[in-house]
């Protein structure tokens, strides 16, 4: 009996990306059906999909108005992780399917990566390490600098910024925070401020945006131009949210003294691949000594794995339990 054929009339759900195994087990124990389809090809979800009630995604497949058209019976999409650019929600709600996230899951964990970032270039950890292995011994060139007393300005004040600020606190910085889509969200961790104010009192900027038409090169020359003094950057969001080119100009010219980034511009929709070498933007920025760069791990914590999958299950199974 193939897959098809296996179908039967129950709340249905595929599990298109791998996730931790809890989440297939809590839907389960709650009388849905889930078959693992993490193997598939598009084709080959295109040629099932409307046989199910509910998906599970990461960003493997981008669930655009094509795949959405073949998704007659889909009532539910539910991503594990944050950003939701891989599915049209729009045109999902249009048809009546409900789009569930989890960033509640792993904002923990972005929250101590962009502040471990941060730690690193204040204090020139990277750079430090790499020559004490060498065996030099430069104390003087490697003087760091302190959080406290600085103002910090996050950018995106949800989950991610949220944790962010919880976590900057307690080193005794003034936090500012700026988000275009929410008002009165003042809290004893942030003062809410406009975006002009922060990019003139900031010291560090931390970016904490999801990825649309109007985040895609905010920070780019315009942005740089509009800083009052250096700055460092923390991206901890997406890649194209900053213009790589950009950026190398601003730390040459020393409008960013440095910038840790946990994303690149130039990253795949799936973010497990990613062509760095061949570009040259990205090659300038390697050289330089103020950069720091991870692979898009900030939410990818073993505790994240397990967070992203339970939070993921219990949103599904208290809006679509039988």
């Amino acid at each position: 009996m193939n897959l098809i054929d296996n179908i039967i009339m129950n709340k249905r759900v595929l599990i298109i990306d791998n996730t931790h195994p809890i989440l297939k087990e809590k839907l389960e124990r709650h009388n849905f059906v889930c078959d693992d389809f993490t193997g598939s090809t598009l084709l080959e979800l295109e040629e099932v999909i409307g046989n199910y009630n509910g998906a599970i995604i990461r960003s493997r497949f981008t669930f655009d108005k094509d795949l959405l058209d073949k998704s007659t019976n889909l009532e539910f999409i539910g991503r594990v992780g944050a950003g939701m650019e891989s599915i049209d929600i729009e045109y999902a709600e249009s048809k009546n399917i409900k789009c569930y996230n989890s960033p509640e899951g792993n904002r923990d964990a972005v929250g101590e990566h962009a502040l471990g970032m941060l730690l690193l270039l204040m204090n020139k950890l990277t750079e430090a390490n790499s020559q004490v292995a060498k065996g030099l011994w430069n104390r003087e060139q490697n003087r760091g600098l302190e959080i406290k007393g600085r103002t910090v300005g996050i950018i995106g004040y949800g989950n991610m910024g949220g944790s962010f600020a919880r976590k900057i606190s307690g080193f005794g910085a003034n936090v500012i925070a700026y988000d275009k889509y929410k008002k009165d969200y003042s809290d004893k961790y942030a003062t809410e401020v406009s975006l002009e104010t922060l990019l003139a009192e900031s010291d560090i900027i931390s970016l904490h945006v999801p990825l649309t038409d109007e985040t895609k090169f905010m920070v780019n020359n315009d942005f740089f131009s509009k800083l009052s003094k250096p700055i460092f950057l923390i991206n901890t969001a997406r890649g194209p949210v900053v213009k790589t080119k950009d950026l190398v100009e601003a730390l040459k010219l020393g409008k960013v003294l440095g910038a840790g980034l946990d994303v690149i511009e130039y990253e795949e929709t799936s973010f497990e691949k990613v062509n760095l070498m061949d570009r040259a933007d990205f090659r300038n920025l390697a050289k330089l000594n103020n950069v720091t760069l991870s692979p898009h791990i900030g939410g990818w914590t073993v505790e994240s794995k397990i967070k992203l999958a339970e939070v993921l299950a219990d949103k599904i199974i208290n809006n679509h339990k039988e």
